[in-house]
C-alpha cells in the first residue's frame, strides 16, 4: 500500500486528536493504518427515493473491511424533487446539488480520507457526488442505488411520472382530488428513484458511461440482488483503487464526457444532464464544453432506447435487456473505447462482448427507435446563449410554432392564468425571471406544462422559460433554460404580451420578432438586478452561482 494521506505524523496534535476519537469508536492501531474510505450516504426519511440507503451502509462497511480498509459513514443533505420542491416554489432543487458537493468536501477533505464510495439516488445526488469526486480528486466509486418498483391503478400500470402528470388534470378540473389520491397510493411500491428515464436514471447511466460507476451496475432495481452485488464489489474495489491511486481526473477526461453525452443522447435522457455534466467537468478541471458536445453529437447519435416517457418501454425492461453495458455495446462504433473505468478496465474491455438480451428495447445503431436527437439545443435572438428542448422517440409533437407571447413571472402566476382561461390556443407562454439568479435557484416549471396539458391546450401552445423542467417532462413544445436568463438582462426578460416568438426545433432556432431599438428602450427601463441579502442558502447561492455555461457551479 502506498503512503496514505490519512496517516498523520505520529506525535502531532492532529494525530493524537484523531487517535483519541477513533479509538473511542473501537478502532485499533492496526485499523488506523488502513485505507480510510468515506461512505457518502445522502439519505433522509423525507422520501422513498433514498429510504433504503441507511441499510446499505452496514454491508458496504463490511465489504470495505474485508478488503483491508475502514469505512466511515458521511451524511449529507438529501434533496428529493418530489418533496424538497414544495418550499420556495421548487427553487431549492438545483442549489441542493452544490450544497451536497460541499457537504462532501467538508467531511472528506477535512478528515483527509483516502477514498469515497458515494451512494447515489435521487436526481441531484449523482451529479453532486461526481462534482465532489472531481473537486477532491481522490479515488471514488459512484454506486447507483436503484429505481423504485411501481404499481397498478384500476388494473393499469402506474408510476410516479403518471402522478406528476395527472396533477395538472386536477388543477384544471379534469380529474378529482380523490382519484389522484387513489393513484398516488399505488404508484410507488418501494424505495428508489423515479422509474422513468428522468434525471436520476439518466445520470446513473451517464455515471457508468463516464467510467465512474462499476461497469454493468446501472440501471438497477433498488434492493435487488444485482444492487447488493454492486455494493459488495464497490467495497472491495475502492480499496484497490486507493492502492492503485486511480483518481477521478484520470477517468473523467474530455473523451469520457463525450462517451457520457453519447449515452445520454442514445436514451433521450433528461435535459438536466447538460448542466450536470458541465458542472462535473468544471469541478474535475476538464476543459470540455459539454453543451457544444451535445450540439456536435446530437445529429450523429440516434435514439436506441425508448423508455417511458420517451416511448413504450419501462426501465426494468431496459435493465433486463442489458442496461448501460448493452447500450454502450450497441454504441461502440461511436465511443472512445480506450477510456478508463473505476474497474481498472477500459470501456472497450467492458462492452465488447456485452449481451443485448432484447435488441428491440436497446436497438443497434443501424436500426434505432429514432434518428432525430432526443435533446436539442436552440439558439437565436431570444436565446443567444442557448435553450433546451426534449424530444420523444415517436416525436409526434409540434416542432415548429409561431405565436404571440403571454408573459408570466412566476409558476403561481402562470397556474392562476391557466385556471382563469388567460392562456389561449396559439400563444407562446413565457415564464421569465425563473433562472439561476432570478428565482434564485432556477424555478421548477413542470407543473405549468402539466396544467396546460390538463387544460386541453397541449400542442396548441408553446412554453418558453428560463426556469428548469423535471427530467420526466416532455409534454408539448417546451423550451427550457433559456440563456441568458431574463433577470440579468437576457432577451426573455424583455418580452411583452403580444410579442411574436418563433420556435423551429428542426432548424434549432428560437427568435423574438422585436426590433433591437425597441429592446434597447425596454432594457433601459429595467431596474438594476437585485442582489439578495441575508444568510439563507438561496441568498448565498444567488450571489455565488455562475452561468449555465459553467454548469451553474458556484463561482463558475
Amino acid at each position: 500500500m502506498r503512503p496514505l494521506r490519512s496517516n498523520l505524523e505520529p506525535g502531532t496534535t492532529p494525530w493524537v486528536m484523531r487517535r483519541a476519537q477513533w479509538t473511542a469508536l473501537g478502532l485499533t492501531d492496526e485499523d488506523l493504518a488502513k485505507p480510510k474510505i468515506a461512505i457518502v450516504n445522502t439519505s433522509s426519511d423525507l422520501a422513498s427515493c433514498f429510504s433504503h440507503l441507511d441499510g446499505i451502509v452496514g454491508p458496504l462497511k463490511e465489504a470495505i473491511r474485508a478488503a483491508g480498509g475502514i469505512g466511515f459513514e458521511v451524511r449529507t443533505a438529501a434533496p428529493s424533487d418530489a418533496v424538497t420542491s414544495a418550499g420556495a416554489a421548487g427553487r431549492y432543487i438545483l442549489p441542493s446539488r452544490d450544497l451536497v458537493a460541499s457537504d462532501v468536501e467538508v467531511a472528506v477533505e477535512g478528515a483527509q480520507l483516502d477514498g469515497m464510495v458515494c451512494l447515489s439516488s435521487c436526481d441531484k445526488t449523482t451529479p453532486a457526488h461526481l462534482m465532489a469526486a472531481g473537486r477532491l480528486n481522490i479515488p471514488t466509486i459512484v454506486v447507483a442505488c436503484g429505481y423504485q418498483p411501481s404499481g397498478q391503478y384500476r388494473g393499469e400500470p402506474v408510476d410516479f411520472e403518471d402522478v406528476f402528470h395527472y396533477a395538472g388534470h386536477v388543477a384544471t378540473g379534469r380529474m378529482t382530488v380523490e382519484e389522484l389520491a387513489e393513484m398516488s397510493a399505488c404508484a410507488v411500491t418501494g424505495p428508489g428513484v423515479c422509474a422513468g428515464m428522468g434525471t436520476a436514471n439518466s445520470m446513473h447511466i451517464a455515471a457508468e458511461a463516464l467510467g465512474m460507476a462499476l461497469p454493468g451496475s446501472t440501471p438497477v432495481l433498488a434492493n435487488s440482488p444485482k444492487m447488493w452485488r454492486t455494493v459488495a464489489e464497490a467495497g472491495r474495489r475502492i480499496v484497490e483503487l486507493v492502492a492503485e491511486d486511480l483518481r477521478p481526473r484520470d477517468i473523467m477526461t474530455a473523451q469520457a464526457f463525450r462517451n457520457a453525452v453519447t449515452a445520454v443522447l442514445a436514451v433521450a435522457g433528461s435535459v438536466n444532464t447538460l448542466k450536470h455534466l458541465q458542472a462535473v467537468a468544471v469541478e474535475a478541471g476538464c476543459d470540455v464544453d459539454v453543451y457544444a458536445v451535445f450540439e456536435q453529437l446530437s445529429p450523429v447519435v440516434p435514439v436506441l432506447s425508448a423508455v417511458k416517457p420517451n416511448g413504450p418501454h419501462r426501465i426494468d425492461e431496459f435493465e433486463a435487456a442489458g442496461g448501460t453495458r448493452a447500450l454502450l455495446h450497441q454504441l461502440r462504433s461511436l465511443l472512445d473505447l480506450s477510456q478508463r473505468t473505476v474497474a481498472g478496465s477500459t470501456v472497450g474491455d467492458e462492452v465488447g462482448d456485452a449481451v443485448v438480451a432484447d435488441p428491440d428495447v436497446i436497438r443497434p445503431v443501424d436500426n434505432p427507435h429514432a434518428r432525430h436527437p432526443g435533446i436539442v439545443i436552440l439558439r437565436g435572438s431570444l436565446a443567444p446563449g442557448g435553450a433546451v428542448v426534449k424530444r420523444t422517440a415517436a416525436d409526434d409533437g409540434v416542432r415548429r410554432f409561431t405565436g404571440p407571447a403571454k408573459v408570466f413571472h412566476s409558476r403561481e402566476e402562470a397556474l392562476a392564468g391557466i385556471r382563469g382561461a388567460e392562456v389561449k390556443p396559439g400563444q407562446v407562454v413565457v415564464l421569465t425571471g425563473l433562472g439561476l439568479r432570478g428565482a434564485p435557484g432556477m424555478g421548477l416549471t413542470s407543473a405549468v406544462v402539466f396544467a396546460i396539458e390538463g387544460a386541453g391546450l397541449g400542442g396548441q401552445v408553446a412554453v418558453v422559460t428560463d426556469g428548469q423542467m423535471s427530467g420526466l417532462v416532455n409534454k408539448g413544445l417546451t423550451v427550457a433554460e433559456v440563456n441568458p436568463e431574463g433577470a440579468v438582462g437576457g432577451p426573455l426578460g424583455l418580452v411583452r404580451d403580444g410579442d411574436i416568438i418563433s420556435v423551429d426545433v428542426d432548424a434549432r432556432t428560437i427568435d423574438l420578432a422585436v426590433g433591437e431599438d425597441v429592446l434597447a428602450e425596454r432594457r433601459a427601463q429595467l431596474p438594476p438586478p437585485t442582489v439578495p441579502g441575508g444568510c439563507g442558502w438561496l441568498s448565498v447561492y444567488a450571489r455565488s452561482v455562475g452561468s449555465l455555461a459553467s454548469g451553474a457551479t458556484l463561482g463558475g
